[in-house]
């Protein structure tokens, strides 16, 4: 895992205020994961944040209990693992695991619908290893209304390597980098960048204690970007629901197969007959490629595939709980 350095833990505390102080009234409260020894912990603290830390390393809980016990109840230390939460593996877990229902009764935060203010504040590094799938993850619960989601909406405010923030403000168009992540995560999130911070201002507790700075390629990797993602209020309006999310996930991945491909042949393939009447319809050109569609498009097809009569949404059943089960 990576670890701020001391002289970082001012600015991450200036944005996550936006500028300002809790000011009077209740503190707000702020869920930090794999906050590591609390260097970061602690200038939120200072600042007034009422922070429950999600720890799953046993060295660092028990530090941060430690600094827990000297608190009048402002810090709230709990033993689990964020990227664990909601397994699937039934029966009794065990610690670091934990359920979003323990989570959030240890939080004492009630759900609330989905419509209303922003729930929690969550913030914490996402780990290199796996960062796509874990972001996927994410997606997955926030589209489907499950786990940290069943409550609400959910900001997260999460460092993220450089790469992956490309990625996920790309433009349509942009070759190789405009893809299905693309598309989910800037019509489900207002994504906002807070800070871009350099590789050599975390330091890392690998045993071998180098730093893992991932290698740049096709993608520009020289910092870690401190990126805002809060849930669109108005993302369940219209055709798509929680209830038929998976549907239109798997709609756009499977668009991003082929991304250069025509938007007339995907939905030849989907045995739509009348594809040249519903393009027009949504005034999309005849000749537009996947990879041209904006991210709003791509909810006025589904909308307009799910009014449909020429679409069965039973053809794509079997691949769709077989694609959700393989990014679980």
């Amino acid at each position: 895992r990576f670890i701020a350095c001391p002289q970082l833990a001012r600015t991450v505390r200036r944005c996550l205020q936006g500028g300002a102080g809790p000011g009077p009234g209740p503190q707000p409260v702020l869920l930090e994961f794999a906050p590591g020894p609390g260097v970061l912990t602690r200038s939120l603290l200072d600042a007034g944040f009422r922070v429950v830390a999600l720890e799953s390393n046993s060295d660092f809980f028990t530090d941060l209990q430690s600094l827990e016990k000297s608190l009048d109840g402002q810090l709230k230390v709990i033993h689990g693992d964020f990227f664990r939460l909601d397994p699937l593996a039934k029966g009794a877990l065990k610690p670091p695991a934990v359920t979003s229902d323990k989570l959030f009764e240890s939080l004492g935060v009630a759900a609330v619908p989905w419509r209303a203010g922003v729930l929690l504040k969550i913030f914490g590094i996402v780990p290199q290893q796996l960062e796509r799938n874990r972001l996927w993850r994410l997606l997955f619960a926030m589209y489907e209304c499950g786990s940290i989601y069943r409550y609400g909406r959910v900001e997260l405010n999460l460092f993220i390597s450089e790469k992956e923030y490309t990625v996920l403000t790309a433009k349509p168009g942009t070759s190789r980098i405009y893809q299905a992540l693309t598309v989910l995560a800037q019509l489900g999130y207002e994504i906002e960048l807070l800070h871009k911070e350099p590789w050599s201002s975390f330091a890392t507790d690998l045993k071998n204690g180098g730093l893992a700075i991932p290698k740049a390629g096709l993608l520009p990797n020289d910092h870690f970007c401190l990126v805002r993602l809060t849930p669109q209020q108005n993302l369940f309006t219209g055709g798509l629901k929680p209830s038929n999310a998976s549907t239109f996930i798997f709609m756009v991945k499977q668009s991003f197969a082929k991304p250069k491909s025509r938007l007339t042949d995907r939905l030849n393939s989907w045995s739509l007959d009348n594809s040249d009447t519903l393009l027009k319809a949504l005034e999309i050109p005849k000749n537009a490629s996947m990879c041209n569609l904006y991210p709003e498009d791509y909810k006025r097809l589904f909308e307009a595939l799910q009014n449909s009569d020429m679409f069965a949404e039973s053809f794509f059943h079997d691949e769709v709980l077989a694609n959700t089960r393989t990014v679980t």
